[in-house]
Protein backbone atom coordinates (compact mmCIF):
# COMPACT_ATOMS: atom_id res chain seq x y z
CA UNK A 1 0.00 0.00 0.00
CA UNK A 2 1.70 3.50 -0.68
CA UNK A 3 1.93 5.99 1.75
CA UNK A 4 -0.91 8.20 0.57
CA UNK A 5 -3.25 5.31 0.56
CA UNK A 6 -2.66 3.95 3.86
CA UNK A 7 -2.56 7.93 5.51
CA UNK A 8 -6.40 8.11 3.91
CA UNK A 9 -7.21 5.10 4.85
CA UNK A 10 -6.35 5.02 8.91
CA UNK A 11 -7.81 9.04 8.76
CA UNK A 12 -10.75 7.37 7.20
CA UNK A 13 -10.92 4.97 9.67
CA UNK A 14 -10.15 7.28 12.58
CA UNK A 15 -12.54 9.93 11.68
CA UNK A 16 -15.46 7.54 11.00
CA UNK A 17 -15.60 7.09 14.61
CA UNK A 18 -16.86 10.36 15.20
CA UNK A 19 -20.12 8.66 14.53
CA UNK A 20 -20.08 7.29 18.00
CA UNK A 21 -20.18 10.99 18.67
CA UNK A 22 -23.72 11.86 16.78
CA UNK A 23 -26.32 13.62 18.74
CA UNK A 24 -24.08 14.56 21.53
CA UNK A 25 -22.02 16.92 19.12
CA UNK A 26 -22.53 18.39 15.80
CA UNK A 27 -20.58 17.39 12.88
CA UNK A 28 -18.78 20.78 12.88
CA UNK A 29 -18.03 20.09 16.63
CA UNK A 30 -16.39 16.19 15.67
CA UNK A 31 -12.78 17.34 15.31
CA UNK A 32 -12.66 18.83 18.99
CA UNK A 33 -12.89 15.62 20.26
CA UNK A 34 -11.26 12.99 17.24
CA UNK A 35 -8.28 15.46 17.53
CA UNK A 36 -7.26 15.23 20.98
CA UNK A 37 -8.06 11.94 21.19
CA UNK A 38 -5.76 10.61 18.35
CA UNK A 39 -3.21 12.10 20.03
CA UNK A 40 -3.71 11.09 23.16
CA UNK A 41 -3.96 7.51 21.35
CA UNK A 42 -0.73 8.14 19.39
CA UNK A 43 1.20 8.84 23.05
CA UNK A 44 -0.27 5.34 23.86
CA UNK A 45 0.92 3.09 21.73
CA UNK A 46 4.49 4.71 21.25
CA UNK A 47 4.97 4.00 25.20
CA UNK A 48 3.35 1.12 25.38
CA UNK A 49 6.32 -0.94 25.24
CA UNK A 50 7.87 0.35 28.08
CA UNK A 51 5.31 1.61 30.23
CA UNK A 52 5.74 -1.53 32.53
CA UNK A 53 9.38 -0.01 33.18
CA UNK A 54 8.49 2.67 33.48
CA UNK A 55 5.82 2.06 36.28
CA UNK A 56 8.41 0.04 38.03
CA UNK A 57 10.90 3.20 38.05
CA UNK A 58 8.06 5.33 39.24
CA UNK A 59 7.55 3.30 42.64
CA UNK A 60 11.35 3.48 43.55
CA UNK A 61 12.07 7.21 42.03
CA UNK A 62 8.74 9.52 42.29
CA UNK A 63 9.59 11.47 45.49
CA UNK A 64 13.11 12.08 44.01
CA UNK A 65 13.69 15.77 42.79
CA UNK A 66 15.34 13.96 39.48
CA UNK A 67 12.31 11.72 39.18
CA UNK A 68 11.54 13.22 35.13
CA UNK A 69 14.69 12.68 34.18
CA UNK A 70 15.08 9.12 35.45
CA UNK A 71 11.40 8.56 34.15
CA UNK A 72 12.27 9.49 30.46
CA UNK A 73 14.98 7.21 30.42
CA UNK A 74 12.97 4.38 30.78
CA UNK A 75 10.58 5.57 28.89
CA UNK A 76 12.81 5.48 25.86
CA UNK A 77 11.09 9.12 25.21
CA UNK A 78 11.20 12.57 26.23
CA UNK A 79 7.44 11.95 28.00
CA UNK A 80 5.87 9.09 29.70
CA UNK A 81 2.89 7.68 31.32
CA UNK A 82 2.65 7.05 35.36
CA UNK A 83 -0.90 6.02 35.64
CA UNK A 84 -1.40 2.51 36.41
CA UNK A 85 -4.21 2.34 33.52
CA UNK A 86 -3.62 2.78 29.25
CA UNK A 87 -6.75 2.32 26.88
CA UNK A 88 -7.21 -1.15 27.12
CA UNK A 89 -7.12 -1.47 31.00
CA UNK A 90 -9.73 1.36 31.08
CA UNK A 91 -12.51 -0.35 29.29
CA UNK A 92 -11.99 -2.71 31.95
CA UNK A 93 -13.98 -0.37 34.96
CA UNK A 94 -16.95 1.13 32.47
CA UNK A 95 -18.50 2.25 35.71
CA UNK A 96 -15.74 4.49 36.51
CA UNK A 97 -14.54 5.52 33.23
CA UNK A 98 -14.31 9.11 33.80
CA UNK A 99 -12.33 9.11 37.12
CA UNK A 100 -9.66 6.36 35.44
CA UNK A 101 -9.65 8.38 32.37
CA UNK A 102 -8.87 11.39 34.43
CA UNK A 103 -6.31 9.48 35.99
CA UNK A 104 -5.13 8.43 33.31
CA UNK A 105 -4.27 12.07 31.47
CA UNK A 106 -3.08 13.37 34.96
CA UNK A 107 -0.23 10.14 34.67
CA UNK A 108 1.32 11.63 31.66
CA UNK A 109 4.47 14.17 32.06
CA UNK A 110 4.04 18.05 32.07
CA UNK A 111 5.01 18.43 28.53
CA UNK A 112 1.71 16.18 27.44
CA UNK A 113 -0.47 17.51 29.60
CA UNK A 114 0.34 21.11 28.38
CA UNK A 115 -0.52 19.46 24.64
CA UNK A 116 -3.73 18.18 25.61
CA UNK A 117 -4.53 21.61 27.80
CA UNK A 118 -4.56 23.64 24.34
CA UNK A 119 -6.89 21.02 23.22
CA UNK A 120 -9.25 22.15 25.62
CA UNK A 121 -10.61 19.03 26.25
CA UNK A 122 -11.81 18.29 30.08
CA UNK A 123 -14.70 19.89 29.16
CA UNK A 124 -15.18 17.64 26.63
CA UNK A 125 -14.39 14.53 28.84
CA UNK A 126 -17.52 15.80 30.93
CA UNK A 127 -19.94 16.26 28.23
CA UNK A 128 -19.23 13.06 27.13
CA UNK A 129 -19.03 10.99 30.21
CA UNK A 130 -22.79 13.23 31.09
CA UNK A 131 -23.58 11.13 27.96
CA UNK A 132 -22.67 7.84 28.47
CA UNK A 133 -20.77 8.02 25.39
CA UNK A 134 -16.75 8.29 26.57
CA UNK A 135 -16.45 4.77 27.41
CA UNK A 136 -17.71 4.13 23.80
CA UNK A 137 -15.55 6.27 22.16
CA UNK A 138 -12.41 4.85 24.06
CA UNK A 139 -13.31 1.68 23.10
CA UNK A 140 -13.34 2.40 19.66
CA UNK A 141 -10.15 4.23 20.09
CA UNK A 142 -8.44 0.44 20.96
CA UNK A 143 -10.19 -0.94 17.57
CA UNK A 144 -8.15 -1.85 14.84
CA UNK A 145 -8.76 1.07 13.10
CA UNK A 146 -7.21 3.20 15.78
CA UNK A 147 -3.66 1.05 15.74
CA UNK A 148 -1.41 4.27 15.99
CA UNK A 149 1.51 2.13 17.05
CA UNK A 150 4.55 3.08 15.50
CA UNK A 151 5.19 -0.35 13.79
CA UNK A 152 2.01 0.17 11.90
CA UNK A 153 1.82 4.02 11.46
CA UNK A 154 5.64 5.89 10.85
CA UNK A 155 6.13 9.40 12.23
CA UNK A 156 5.87 10.75 8.33
CA UNK A 157 2.63 8.95 8.26
CA UNK A 158 1.12 10.08 11.76
CA UNK A 159 2.17 13.64 10.56
CA UNK A 160 -0.25 13.25 7.32
CA UNK A 161 -2.99 12.24 9.63
CA UNK A 162 -3.20 14.53 11.63
CA UNK A 163 -3.55 16.89 8.65
CA UNK A 164 -5.91 15.24 7.32
CA UNK A 165 -8.12 14.62 10.06
CA UNK A 166 -7.83 18.69 10.25
CA UNK A 167 -8.80 19.12 7.00
CA UNK A 168 -12.04 16.78 7.38
CA UNK A 169 -12.80 19.09 10.37
CA UNK A 170 -11.95 21.77 8.52
CA UNK A 171 -14.16 21.09 6.11
CA UNK A 172 -17.10 20.24 8.25
CA UNK A 173 -16.71 23.59 10.11
CA UNK A 174 -16.88 25.33 7.20
CA UNK A 175 -13.31 27.04 7.62
CA UNK A 176 -9.94 27.02 5.61
CA UNK A 177 -8.22 23.85 5.69
CA UNK A 178 -5.10 25.74 4.15
CA UNK A 179 -4.67 28.07 6.93
CA UNK A 180 -3.37 24.97 9.30
CA UNK A 181 -0.96 23.07 6.25
CA UNK A 182 0.45 23.49 3.01
CA UNK A 183 0.33 20.93 0.64
CA UNK A 184 3.46 18.69 0.63
CA UNK A 185 4.69 18.92 -3.00
CA UNK A 186 4.61 22.82 -2.30
CA UNK A 187 6.70 22.37 0.90
CA UNK A 188 9.21 20.04 -1.35
CA UNK A 189 9.87 22.62 -3.77
CA UNK A 190 10.43 24.75 -1.24
CA UNK A 191 12.78 22.86 0.62
CA UNK A 192 14.75 21.43 -2.64
CA UNK A 193 15.30 25.39 -3.41
CA UNK A 194 15.97 26.02 0.44
CA UNK A 195 18.71 23.86 0.71
CA UNK A 196 20.32 24.06 -3.03
CA UNK A 197 23.78 24.59 -3.07
CA UNK A 198 24.27 23.63 0.54
CA UNK A 199 27.23 22.08 0.77
CA UNK A 200 28.50 21.74 4.28
CA UNK A 201 24.48 20.83 5.34
CA UNK A 202 24.19 18.38 2.14
CA UNK A 203 27.89 16.80 2.74
CA UNK A 204 30.03 17.70 6.07
CA UNK A 205 29.58 15.35 8.72
CA UNK A 206 27.76 15.92 12.09
CA UNK A 207 26.20 19.75 11.22
CA UNK A 208 23.67 20.83 13.23
CA UNK A 209 21.55 23.72 11.34
CA UNK A 210 18.79 25.92 12.71
CA UNK A 211 15.24 26.48 10.82
CA UNK A 212 12.26 28.20 11.92
CA UNK A 213 8.81 29.16 11.04
CA UNK A 214 7.07 32.33 11.92
CA UNK A 215 3.40 30.63 11.73
CA UNK A 216 4.06 26.59 11.55
CA UNK A 217 0.40 25.14 11.85
CA UNK A 218 1.28 21.46 12.57
CA UNK A 219 4.70 21.77 11.63
CA UNK A 220 4.40 20.18 8.13
CA UNK A 221 7.03 22.28 6.69
CA UNK A 222 9.84 21.91 9.31
CA UNK A 223 8.61 18.38 9.00
CA UNK A 224 9.53 17.92 5.76
CA UNK A 225 12.59 20.11 5.82
CA UNK A 226 14.00 17.29 8.49
CA UNK A 227 13.32 14.82 6.51
CA UNK A 228 14.76 15.98 3.47
CA UNK A 229 17.73 16.56 5.10
CA UNK A 230 17.95 13.22 6.19
CA UNK A 231 17.49 12.14 3.26
CA UNK A 232 20.81 13.77 1.76
CA UNK A 233 23.31 13.28 5.17
CA UNK A 234 22.03 11.85 7.94
CA UNK A 235 24.60 13.06 10.40
CA UNK A 236 23.10 16.38 9.69
CA UNK A 237 20.89 17.84 12.61
CA UNK A 238 18.30 20.13 12.15
CA UNK A 239 16.64 21.76 15.55
CA UNK A 240 13.44 23.00 14.28
CA UNK A 241 11.66 26.34 15.95
CA UNK A 242 8.30 27.39 15.44
CA UNK A 243 5.32 29.58 16.63
CA UNK A 244 1.38 29.51 15.98
CA UNK A 245 -1.26 30.95 17.24
CA UNK A 246 -4.18 28.09 16.93
CA UNK A 247 -4.18 26.10 20.28
CA UNK A 248 -5.36 22.76 18.21
CA UNK A 249 -2.89 23.45 15.72
CA UNK A 250 0.11 23.93 17.93
CA UNK A 251 -1.10 21.49 20.23
CA UNK A 252 -0.52 18.93 17.28
CA UNK A 253 2.67 20.39 16.09
CA UNK A 254 4.16 20.00 19.57
CA UNK A 255 2.97 16.21 19.87
CA UNK A 256 4.29 15.55 16.67
CA UNK A 257 7.77 17.13 17.77
CA UNK A 258 7.84 15.23 20.68
CA UNK A 259 7.01 12.24 19.02
CA UNK A 260 9.71 12.10 16.95
CA UNK A 261 12.12 13.02 19.43
CA UNK A 262 12.86 16.59 18.67
CA UNK A 263 12.89 19.24 21.32
CA UNK A 264 9.52 20.21 21.70
CA UNK A 265 9.93 23.11 23.76
CA UNK A 266 11.09 25.16 20.50
CA UNK A 267 7.44 24.90 19.33
CA UNK A 268 5.86 28.40 21.08
CA UNK A 269 2.31 29.44 21.33
CA UNK A 270 1.11 33.11 20.90
CA UNK A 271 0.82 35.31 18.13
CA UNK A 272 3.85 36.24 16.02
CA UNK A 273 2.84 39.42 15.41
CA UNK A 274 2.72 41.04 18.96
CA UNK A 275 4.47 38.25 21.33
CA UNK A 276 7.66 37.12 18.74
CA UNK A 277 8.96 33.75 21.27
CA UNK A 278 12.31 34.39 19.93
CA UNK A 279 12.89 37.76 19.65
CA UNK A 280 16.71 38.49 19.07
CA UNK A 281 17.37 34.93 17.61
CA UNK A 282 18.64 34.28 14.32
CA UNK A 283 18.36 31.01 12.77
CA UNK A 284 20.38 29.28 9.56
CA UNK A 285 17.20 28.65 7.44
CA UNK A 286 13.36 30.56 7.66
CA UNK A 287 10.58 28.28 5.89
CA UNK A 288 6.68 29.74 5.92
CA UNK A 289 3.46 29.51 4.51
CA UNK A 290 1.84 32.52 6.68
CA UNK A 291 -1.63 33.62 5.68
CA UNK A 292 -2.55 35.99 3.29
CA UNK A 293 -5.41 38.44 3.06
CA UNK A 294 -6.09 39.46 6.18
CA UNK A 295 -5.98 42.26 8.33
CA UNK A 296 -3.97 43.10 11.45
CA UNK A 297 -6.09 45.89 13.09
CA UNK A 298 -6.18 44.07 16.09
CA UNK A 299 -2.02 43.63 15.96
CA UNK A 300 -1.95 47.49 15.49
CA UNK A 301 -1.07 49.16 18.59
CA UNK A 302 2.11 46.71 18.84
CA UNK A 303 3.07 46.23 15.83
CA UNK A 304 3.26 49.94 15.02
CA UNK A 305 5.12 50.51 18.42
CA UNK A 306 7.75 48.23 17.42
CA UNK A 307 7.54 50.15 14.10
CA UNK A 308 8.66 53.20 15.93
CA UNK A 309 11.56 51.46 17.21
CA UNK A 310 13.13 51.64 13.60
CA UNK A 311 15.47 48.60 13.10
CA UNK A 312 16.11 47.63 16.47
CA UNK A 313 12.49 45.95 16.03
CA UNK A 314 11.18 43.47 12.97
CA UNK A 315 8.96 46.35 11.32
CA UNK A 316 11.64 49.18 10.34
CA UNK A 317 11.42 48.63 6.54
CA UNK A 318 7.86 49.82 6.94
CA UNK A 319 4.36 48.76 7.21
CA UNK A 320 1.98 46.90 5.04
CA UNK A 321 -2.11 47.89 4.40
CA UNK A 322 -4.04 46.89 7.77
CA UNK A 323 -5.66 45.21 5.42
CA UNK A 324 -3.22 42.39 4.87
CA UNK A 325 -0.73 41.32 7.40
CA UNK A 326 1.25 38.76 5.18
CA UNK A 327 4.66 41.05 4.93
CA UNK A 328 4.50 41.75 8.10
CA UNK A 329 5.78 37.98 8.49
CA UNK A 330 8.32 38.25 5.49
CA UNK A 331 9.96 40.85 7.50
CA UNK A 332 9.57 39.06 10.99
CA UNK A 333 11.59 36.16 8.85
CA UNK A 334 14.33 38.90 7.73
CA UNK A 335 14.66 39.92 11.11
CA UNK A 336 15.41 36.52 12.32
CA UNK A 337 18.82 36.12 9.51
CA UNK A 338 21.90 35.53 10.87
CA UNK A 339 24.64 37.83 9.60
CA UNK A 340 26.62 36.75 7.35
CA UNK A 341 29.91 37.00 8.95
CA UNK A 342 27.83 34.04 11.23
CA UNK A 343 27.17 32.40 7.88
CA UNK A 344 23.85 34.19 6.69
CA UNK A 345 20.47 32.98 6.10
CA UNK A 346 18.30 31.65 3.66
CA UNK A 347 14.66 31.98 3.51
CA UNK A 348 11.70 30.68 1.14
CA UNK A 349 8.07 31.83 1.96
CA UNK A 350 4.81 32.45 0.03
CA UNK A 351 2.98 34.92 -0.79
CA UNK A 352 0.24 35.42 -2.94
CA UNK A 353 0.42 38.71 -6.19
CA UNK A 354 -0.38 41.30 -3.02
CA UNK A 355 3.15 41.56 -2.17
CA UNK A 356 4.89 42.08 -5.56
CA UNK A 357 2.73 44.93 -6.83
CA UNK A 358 0.74 47.06 -4.26
CA UNK A 359 1.44 50.22 -3.05
CA UNK A 360 2.90 53.16 -4.51
CA UNK A 361 5.87 55.23 -4.08
CA UNK A 362 6.92 55.76 -0.65
CA UNK A 363 3.63 53.42 0.76
CA UNK A 364 5.01 50.90 2.90
CA UNK A 365 4.68 47.78 0.74
CA UNK A 366 6.64 49.38 -1.77
CA UNK A 367 9.31 50.68 1.26
CA UNK A 368 9.50 47.18 1.96
CA UNK A 369 10.72 45.78 -1.79
CA UNK A 370 12.84 49.20 -1.51
CA UNK A 371 14.95 47.84 1.52
CA UNK A 372 14.86 44.13 0.21
CA UNK A 373 15.95 44.66 -3.07
CA UNK A 374 18.30 47.48 -2.65
CA UNK A 375 20.09 45.07 0.11
CA UNK A 376 20.42 42.50 -2.08
CA UNK A 377 18.14 40.15 -0.56
CA UNK A 378 15.43 38.30 -3.19
CA UNK A 379 17.19 35.94 -4.86
CA UNK A 380 14.32 34.43 -6.73
CA UNK A 381 10.46 34.62 -7.25
CA UNK A 382 8.60 31.44 -8.40
CA UNK A 383 4.89 31.31 -9.71
CA UNK A 384 3.03 28.42 -8.62
CA UNK A 385 0.00 26.69 -10.69
CA UNK A 386 -3.05 27.96 -9.50
CA UNK A 387 -5.69 25.62 -7.64
CA UNK A 388 -3.11 23.73 -5.42
CA UNK A 389 -3.87 25.16 -2.22
CA UNK A 390 -7.27 23.54 -0.08
CA UNK A 391 -8.31 27.24 0.54
CA UNK A 392 -7.99 29.27 -2.46
CA UNK A 393 -7.58 29.02 -5.83
CA UNK A 394 -5.79 32.48 -6.42
CA UNK A 395 -1.78 33.17 -7.92
CA UNK A 396 0.65 32.49 -5.22
CA UNK A 397 4.63 32.84 -5.25
CA UNK A 398 7.46 31.37 -3.42
CA UNK A 399 9.96 34.02 -2.71
CA UNK A 400 13.63 32.92 -1.86
CA UNK A 401 15.80 35.73 0.18
CA UNK A 402 19.43 35.24 1.09
CA UNK A 403 21.64 37.48 2.78
CA UNK A 404 24.75 35.51 1.30
CA UNK A 405 24.90 36.16 -2.33
CA UNK A 406 27.95 38.15 -2.20
CA UNK A 407 30.43 37.22 -4.72
CA UNK A 408 28.02 34.62 -6.42
CA UNK A 409 26.52 35.10 -9.88
CA UNK A 410 23.45 35.97 -8.22
CA UNK A 411 24.85 39.01 -7.15
CA UNK A 412 22.80 42.15 -7.95
CA UNK A 413 20.25 40.04 -9.76
CA UNK A 414 16.51 38.45 -9.24
CA UNK A 415 15.18 34.87 -10.92
CA UNK A 416 11.82 35.25 -12.12
CA UNK A 417 10.55 31.34 -12.58
CA UNK A 418 7.07 30.92 -13.83
CA UNK A 419 6.17 27.61 -12.90
CA UNK A 420 2.65 28.28 -13.57
CA UNK A 421 1.84 25.55 -15.89
CA UNK A 422 3.34 22.63 -14.49
CA UNK A 423 0.63 21.06 -12.75
CA UNK A 424 -1.33 17.99 -13.40
CA UNK A 425 -5.14 17.83 -12.54
CA UNK A 426 -6.13 15.36 -9.75
CA UNK A 427 -9.09 13.12 -10.37
CA UNK A 428 -10.49 14.28 -7.21
CA UNK A 429 -10.82 18.00 -6.19
CA UNK A 430 -9.93 18.30 -1.92
CA UNK A 431 -11.72 21.83 -1.38
CA UNK A 432 -10.35 24.08 -3.65
CA UNK A 433 -7.04 21.91 -4.30
CA UNK A 434 -7.34 20.81 -8.04
CA UNK A 435 -3.83 20.79 -9.29
CA UNK A 436 -1.27 18.57 -8.29
CA UNK A 437 2.24 19.29 -8.90
CA UNK A 438 4.05 16.13 -9.46
CA UNK A 439 7.64 15.14 -8.73
CA UNK A 440 8.75 15.41 -11.87
CA UNK A 441 7.81 19.11 -11.79
CA UNK A 442 9.49 19.99 -8.22
CA UNK A 443 12.70 18.45 -10.25
CA UNK A 444 12.72 20.57 -13.20
CA UNK A 445 11.82 23.71 -11.27
CA UNK A 446 14.64 22.81 -8.78
CA UNK A 447 16.55 22.30 -11.67
CA UNK A 448 15.63 25.32 -13.79
CA UNK A 449 16.44 27.54 -9.98
CA UNK A 450 19.81 25.67 -10.33
CA UNK A 451 21.07 26.75 -13.69
CA UNK A 452 20.26 30.80 -13.31
CA UNK A 453 19.87 30.80 -17.00
CA UNK A 454 17.44 32.71 -19.08
CA UNK A 455 14.82 30.72 -20.95
CA UNK A 456 10.68 30.57 -21.83
CA UNK A 457 10.07 30.33 -17.57
CA UNK A 458 13.03 31.82 -16.52
CA UNK A 459 14.03 35.27 -16.49
CA UNK A 460 16.87 37.44 -14.64
CA UNK A 461 16.28 41.27 -13.72
CA UNK A 462 19.16 44.12 -11.88
CA UNK A 463 17.48 44.93 -8.77
CA UNK A 464 17.45 47.95 -10.39
CA UNK A 465 15.01 46.87 -12.92
CA UNK A 466 12.24 46.45 -10.99
CA UNK A 467 12.42 50.47 -8.86
CA UNK A 468 11.51 53.64 -10.24
CA UNK A 469 11.35 57.46 -9.38
CA UNK A 470 7.87 58.87 -9.08
CA UNK A 471 8.16 62.63 -10.24
CA UNK A 472 5.55 64.98 -10.07
CA UNK A 473 4.92 66.83 -13.22
CA UNK A 474 3.87 70.76 -12.41
CA UNK A 475 2.07 72.99 -15.04
CA UNK A 476 1.75 76.72 -14.37
CA UNK A 477 -1.66 78.12 -13.25
CA UNK A 478 -2.37 81.12 -15.24
CA UNK A 479 -5.60 83.55 -14.75
CA UNK A 480 -8.60 83.84 -17.20
CA UNK A 481 -6.73 86.08 -20.19
CA UNK A 482 -4.23 83.08 -19.96
CA UNK A 483 -1.10 85.31 -18.12
CA UNK A 484 0.80 83.17 -15.54
CA UNK A 485 -0.32 83.68 -12.29
CA UNK A 486 2.92 84.39 -9.96
CA UNK A 487 3.63 84.68 -6.30
CA UNK A 488 6.75 86.57 -5.14
CA UNK A 489 7.67 86.43 -9.14
CA UNK A 490 7.52 82.39 -8.86
CA UNK A 491 5.64 80.71 -11.11
CA UNK A 492 2.61 78.81 -9.40
CA UNK A 493 1.34 74.94 -10.19
CA UNK A 494 -2.01 74.60 -11.59
CA UNK A 495 -2.79 71.56 -9.04
CA UNK A 496 -5.16 70.66 -11.99
CA UNK A 497 -2.45 69.99 -14.36
CA UNK A 498 -0.41 67.95 -11.79
CA UNK A 499 0.54 64.77 -13.11
CA UNK A 500 2.33 61.91 -12.30
CA UNK A 501 5.52 59.94 -14.37
CA UNK A 502 7.57 56.91 -13.43
CA UNK A 503 10.94 57.00 -14.22
CA UNK A 504 12.88 53.88 -14.47
CA UNK A 505 15.90 53.74 -11.84
CA UNK A 506 18.12 52.98 -14.86
CA UNK A 507 17.10 56.54 -16.84
CA UNK A 508 17.92 59.64 -16.75
CA UNK A 509 14.99 61.52 -15.07
CA UNK A 510 16.20 64.69 -17.20
CA UNK A 511 16.49 63.01 -20.10
CA UNK A 512 13.21 60.73 -19.87
CA UNK A 513 11.23 64.15 -19.05
CA UNK A 514 12.81 65.96 -22.25
CA UNK A 515 11.48 62.70 -24.31
CA UNK A 516 8.18 62.21 -22.42
CA UNK A 517 6.84 65.20 -21.25
CA UNK A 518 8.13 68.48 -22.60
CA UNK A 519 7.04 67.64 -26.35
CA UNK A 520 3.62 67.65 -25.22
CA UNK A 521 3.69 70.11 -22.64
CA UNK A 522 6.64 72.59 -22.87
CA UNK A 523 5.77 74.76 -19.78
CA UNK A 524 5.73 71.71 -17.47
CA UNK A 525 8.52 71.16 -14.91
CA UNK A 526 9.97 68.78 -11.98
CA UNK A 527 8.57 69.30 -8.22
CA UNK A 528 11.93 67.70 -7.03
CA UNK A 529 10.66 67.80 -3.69
CA UNK A 530 8.12 64.90 -3.91
CA UNK A 531 10.10 62.90 -6.03
CA UNK A 532 10.00 59.29 -4.67
CA UNK A 533 11.84 55.94 -5.13
CA UNK A 534 9.09 53.04 -5.37
CA UNK A 535 9.81 49.46 -6.05
CA UNK A 536 7.40 47.38 -7.89
CA UNK A 537 7.94 43.45 -9.42
CA UNK A 538 4.87 43.36 -12.13
CA UNK A 539 5.30 39.37 -12.73
CA UNK A 540 2.54 38.44 -15.39
CA UNK A 541 4.22 41.32 -17.23
CA UNK A 542 7.66 39.80 -17.76
CA UNK A 543 6.16 37.04 -19.53
CA UNK A 544 3.39 38.10 -21.28
CA UNK A 545 3.47 37.22 -25.13
CA UNK A 546 1.55 39.21 -27.16
CA UNK A 547 -1.05 36.89 -29.87
CA UNK A 548 -1.57 39.11 -32.33
CA UNK A 549 -5.62 39.27 -33.00
CA UNK A 550 -7.19 36.88 -35.86
CA UNK A 551 -7.82 38.57 -39.47
CA UNK A 552 -10.74 40.75 -40.00
CA UNK A 553 -11.65 38.24 -42.63
CA UNK A 554 -11.40 35.02 -40.57
CA UNK A 555 -13.40 36.49 -38.23
CA UNK A 556 -16.17 37.59 -40.89
CA UNK A 557 -16.11 34.08 -42.30
CA UNK A 558 -17.01 32.18 -38.98
CA UNK A 559 -19.88 35.01 -37.89
CA UNK A 560 -21.39 33.98 -41.84
CA UNK A 561 -20.75 30.07 -41.25
CA UNK A 562 -22.96 30.50 -37.81
CA UNK A 563 -25.44 32.41 -39.34
CA UNK A 564 -26.11 29.80 -42.22
CA UNK A 565 -25.43 27.00 -39.49
CA UNK A 566 -28.59 29.04 -37.48
CA UNK A 567 -30.73 30.20 -40.48
CA UNK A 568 -30.51 25.79 -41.35
CA UNK A 569 -31.80 25.44 -37.62
CA UNK A 570 -34.91 27.40 -37.79
CA UNK A 571 -35.91 26.57 -40.90
CA UNK A 572 -36.21 22.61 -39.43
CA UNK A 573 -38.03 24.33 -36.54
CA UNK A 574 -40.34 26.02 -38.76
CA UNK A 575 -40.93 23.11 -41.19
CA UNK A 576 -42.06 21.15 -38.20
Amino acid sequence: MSLSSNVSEKAALIWAIADKLTGVYKPHEYGEVILPMTVIRRFDCIIADTKAAVLEKYESVKSLPMRDVLLRKASGYDFYNTSKYDFDKLLDDPDNIEANFRDYLNGFSENVQDIIEKFKFDGHITTMANKGILYIVIKEFTSPRAKLHPSVVSNLEMGYIFEEIIRRFSEAHNEDAGQHYTPREVIELMVNILFYDDNDVLSGNNVAKTIYDPACGTGGMLSVAEEYLHRMNATTELMAFGQEINDQTFAICKADMLIKGNNAEFIKDGNTLTDDQFEGQTFDYILSNPPFGREWKNEKAKVEAEAKLGFAGRFGAGLPAASDGQMLFLLTAISKMKDPKDGGSRIAIIHNGSPLFTGDAGSGPSDIRKYILENDLLEAIVALPNDIFYNTGIATYIWVLSNKKAGTRREGKVQLINANGLFEKRRKALGNKRNDIPQSAIEEITRIYGDFKKNDISKIYDNEDFGYTKITVERPLRDEKGELVLKKGKKQPDTSLRDMENVPLKEDIMEYFKREVLPFAPDAWIDKNKSKVGYEIPFTRYFYKYVAPRPSEEIMAEILDIEAELEGALAEVFDL
